[in-house]
């Protein structure tokens, strides 16, 4: 019987893809992982040489000689808000231009899961860690440090010293909306807030420091539960607001998706939006523009959260120094009917809003403070 050949007996190496490229099995894999300095025309004829032979590289065996993987373990809290889709693609696609893929973890909002997930993906040697927030456990922070992989938090302004994070203040964003909204006269302005995750807490913080500042807080203003946020539940909840505190003449939402809720509900019990009660949200999901009114809301960042964060971690999986460990993207308001008026302003990273922004009760003022 003729001997098989090593070709159908198993499977093509990174030593065969060097041959036929000519190049050294070193090289080989600089070029096919895009690493800075590779000629391009070296790495096109490398690709070309991987295609024709059909080579899959071994992430196991790469992560075994390096020490460190081939993808990057994203952790994220859920799917089914459509704001984290937005940052993981854009995430992805950085990465993978460099030859990375993620791993993505669910967390569901709970420290304790996330510390599972973590200590889980770990055991893979990623070659990085792109985190939502920055408030994870004690136990999983140390299970980070002592991995020695390169980690940025997305989402978040991070104040420990030594942590590297992209995102943007949703304290001075929620201030700034509440401050529109006394701009537009509102003064019975509540705040909801659910689910009471870390970045949910910080807006409400928002919200209360504008309020003191406007001599206007009221504790019977706030509306807290731990129960996921959703349109129903907004529904539910603009409902029980309006029965509860008939003197309410705005609502401020800490979630598009409970806000786009509340418009409807406005709509099936005959409430006029924004006459009787103006509705804000925040992060300007899909469909918030579309809504009767449409929704006032802050606009933030996303995809570029995710592409710039997968560009900072690309620099330090590369040693690199980076000169900006914290990048502050800032946020957009988006003044849409829902509030009374149309128009739109920006907030810079520096930006912050003081009393004296408001004007007299009435006044519209857009102008930076």
């Amino acid at each position: 019987m003729k001997p098989a050949s090593r070709r159908g007996s198993s499977a093509v190496t990174l030593a065969d893809v060097a041959a036929l490229a000519g190049v050294s099995p070193i090289t080989a894999s600089r070029a096919l992982r895009g690493t800075r300095g590779v000629d391009p025309a070296l790495i096109e004829r490398v690709k070309a040489a991987s295609t024709k032979l059909g080579y899959v590289p071994d992430p196991a065996a790469r992560a075994l000689a390096s020490r460190r993987g081939t993808y990057v373990a994203m952790l994220v809290p859920a799917l089914s808000n459509a704001l984290f889709v937005d940052l993981i693609e854009a995430a992805q696609a950085t990465l993978r231009a460099r030859g990375y893929q993620a791993l993505l973890g669910i967390t569901h909002y709970d420290p304790a899961e996330e510390e599972q997930v973590l200590r889980e993906f770990l055991q893979h040697r990623p070659a990085g860690l792109l985190l939502s927030g920055a408030e994870q456990t004690e136990a999983a922070r140390a299970l980070v440090q002592a991995s020695g992989a390169p980690c940025v938090h997305m989402m978040t302004l991070a104040d420990r010293p030594g942590s590297h994070c992209v995102g943007l203040s949703q304290f001075d964003a929620a201030r700034a909306m509440t401050a529109h909204l006394q701009q537009r006269g509102y003064r019975r302005i509540v705040f909801v807030a659910a689910q009471l995750d870390a970045r949910t807490l910080q807006r409400l913080d928002g919200w209360r420091a504008q309020m003191r500042a406007a001599s206007l807080y009221d504790p019977a203003l706030e509306v807290a539960t731990e129960a996921p946020s959703s349109i129903a539940l907004g529904g539910d909840l603009f409902t029980r607001i309006l029965a509860e505190q008939p003197t309410a003449d705005a609502i401020f939402f800490c979630n598009d998706d409970l806000a786009q809720g509340a418009l409807l509900a406005a709509a099936r019990h005959g409430v006029a939006v924004p006459q009787r009660v103006a509705v804000a949200g925040f992060n300007d999901v899909v469909g918030s523009d579309q809504m009767v009114p449409a929704l006032t809301t802050v606009r933030t960042p996303r995809a570029e959260i995710g592409r710039r964060a997968a560009q900072l971690l690309l620099q330090l999986m590369d040693g690199q120094t980076t000169a900006q460990p914290v990048i502050d993207l800032g946020f957009e308001l988006v003044v849409r009917g829902s509030t009374g008026a149309v128009g739109r302003r920006s907030a810079s990273p520096t930006s912050s809003m003081s009393p004296s922004c408001l004007g007299p009760p009435g006044a519209v003022n857009l102008t930076p403070c």
